[in-house]
């Protein structure tokens, strides 16, 4: 078995400064350009392979890593990993890849490995998605990020600045964005099929422990400390935020029910469930967060229950204003008209029953209803006479390119991302507004422009989270 290397104070305070002199305008070399390229994939030249550094190994990791690597382009050279024992399904990549020299952090890994990687996946907890993914793209490295892309609305707003400043390539794993669910939506767009979009019903039923009343009470605040893993650096797991006493409820998955350390459903579900509707109805960002209902509120976990409404204002012709109106939870169910069912054999109007996860969008003239689901899920129109009528355009056509495919073949200079950090980002400062409002409970004006909470200073303070703990600050002037 391949040993793990933890880096020396001396060494992470070298590596940031290194960072920082690179976000300064250094010139980048791709690794397979460099003398030092690791032979890793003798079955392509060194111009047409990708060398990944892989941050965050076991659960989502478990697809993410075989995915990126599924088409022979792309190859691990190195792992980081806070725990190489107790995570989840990380025995798949060790198994699949036991050469690959191993690390437990990644600052240490791009250290001394940055000269042959091209590019790095972020599969971490939300709340060290940000600064692996800034030192990686300071040093010039693509960059593939697991959604929510970061655990804050200021760490989204610095991505963004810096996939414009280092011109790497960059995607979020919302991998529904590269689909022909996508291509679909696309089509029914070009076709008028979407046009006046004045509400977006968006739900998603409980599917984490603290939406889970009978588990919720077993947890009164943080949870209590329990024995650490010897395997598990806590240190390096809690990253910026504050070092909590360790506890199973953390680590390895349940991390994301904390306000401290995750984004709840809408870090979970979010991306997956407003994609689609929020970058093609070139929604943005809203002016108003009303929390209509918060279960069990708390500013510890993440609520029971959740009903939030969204106003996002006109954005020209066919772009009226919409009221995103999201629910999590126990009580999900929005409820169709009856004009939108369709008669059954006994001649009785059947009710559609949009499942438990997803997103209805309707029209300023009512005169038929759009189901959107999740992930790569295609759209159903009600009735669905509708979906003969627009035939053409609710077609399903296969891709070439999957969104792990797009990734790779656009780090090699093939085509572009589905979704970026310009669009990811904005998509995930949504999704961070909405964790402010579950986090405050209050009624909560926002500027799109200025990009400030109106006449409420605790939460513009929540736009960028707690302070960053000393030794990751410089991480936050990058970019």
């Amino acid at each position: 078995m391949k040993t793990t290397e933890t880096a020396p104070p001396s060494s992470r305070r070298g590596f940031v400064k290194q960072s920082v002199a690179a976000g300064f305008g250094f010139t980048f070399l791709p690794a397979y350009l460099t003398s030092a390229r690791a032979a890793d994939n003798p079955k392509l030249p060194p111009s047409r392979r990708i060398n990944l550094g892989c941050i965050g190994i076991g659960g989502r990791a478990g697809s993410v890593i075989p995915g990126l690597t599924a088409g022979g382009i792309a190859t691990p050279v190195a792992f980081t990993d806070v725990d190489f024992v107790t995570a989840k399904s990380l025995e798949k990549n060790l198994t699949a890849f036991p050469d690959v020299k191993r690390f437990h952090d990644f600052r240490e890994m791009l250290d001394k490995m940055g000269k042959d990687i091209d590019a790095v996946s972020v599969v971490t907890p939300d709340h060290t998605h940000f600064t692996a993914a800034i030192s990686a793209m300071a040093l010039g490295k693509h960059v593939y990020v697991e959604k929510p892309l970061t655990h804050t609305f200021e760490e989204a707003e610095i991505l963004m600045r810096a996939e414009k400043k280092f011109k790497v390539v960059t995607q979020m794993g919302n991998q529904g964005h590269t689909s022909a669910g996508a291509e679909q939506f696309k089509q029914m767009l070009a076709a008028g099929i979407v046009d006046d979009i004045v509400k977006i019903d968006a739900w998603k039923s409980p599917s984490l422990w603290f939406m889970n009343a009978t588990e919720r009470a077993l947890v009164k605040g943080y949870p209590a400390e329990e024995p650490k893993p010897d395997s598990l650096n806590w240190d390096l797991w809690c990253g910026p935020q504050e070092v909590k006493p360790y506890s199973k409820m953390y680590h390895p998955f349940n991390w994301r029910g904390f306000h401290l350390y995750g984004g709840g459903m809408f870090g979970d579900w979010g991306a997956h469930i407003i994609d689609f509707a929020h970058h093609h109805l070139k929604l943005g960002l809203p002016t108003r967060i009303t929390p209509l209902a918060l279960a069990d509120y708390n500013r510890v976990s993440y609520p029971l229950s959740s009903d939030i409404r969204f106003e996002f204002p006109a954005r020209g012709e066919k772009f009226p204003a919409v009221e995103l109106h999201w629910k999590a939870g126990g009580d999900t169910k929005f409820d169709i008209e009856e004009k939108f069912g369709d008669p059954g054999p006994d001649g009785k109007i059947v009710i559609p029953n949009p499942g438990g996860a997803g997103s209805l969008l309707h029209r300023k003239q009512g005169d038929y209803l759009v189901q959107r689901g999740s992930h790569d899920r295609h759209s159903l129109l009600y009735p669905r006479s509708k979906m003969v009528e627009f035939k053409d355009a609710m077609g399903l056509h296969a891709l070439k390119r999957n969104h792990f495919d797009s990734f790779i073949n656009a780090c090699m200079g093939e085509g572009t991302t589905e979704s970026p950090f310009s669009i990811s980002g904005l998509l995930t400062q949504v999704l961070n507004l909405g964790t402010i409002a579950e986090y405050l409970n209050v009624d909560l004006q926002f500027d799109p422009k200025t990009k400030r909470f109106i006449g409420n200073d605790e939460a513009n303070a929540r736009l960028s989270g707690p302070p960053p703990r000393a030794e990751w600050a410089d991480c936050y002037k990058l970019a």
